[in-house]
């Protein structure tokens, strides 16, 4: 019995919290821009102590590397999230 009421407290702690549907778009719009195309950043700076500095990130999603289409991406990232179909349209670049 006790084993029993463990591992149900073991499962509920591994059941998603559900997202509200505007967050949801927030966070799969995202989804759905890294798959247009490589997202990526240049930093470059200088300081008194160690002089100048440099970097750059690229990023590259499997998405894009499959060749998914973006609002494909968003529709299924918000049914994944919220089990229903999106409020809103994607906001894309």
């Amino acid at each position: 019995m006790y084993r029993a009421a463990l591992l149900l407290v073991g499962l509920s702690a591994c059941t998603p919290v559900p997202v509200s549907p505007e967050r949801a778009a927030e966070i799969c719009e995202d989804k759905a821009r890294a798959a247009q195309g490589p997202t990526g950043s240049v930093t470059v700076g200088t300081n008194s102590r160690t002089g100048g500095f440099g970097g750059v990130e690229i990023g590259v999603t499997s998405d894009f590397l499959a060749g998914r289409d973006p609002l494909e991406v968003y529709a299924q990232c918000i049914f994944d999230r919220t089990g229903a179909a999106p409020i809103r349209p994607p906001l894309l670049r």
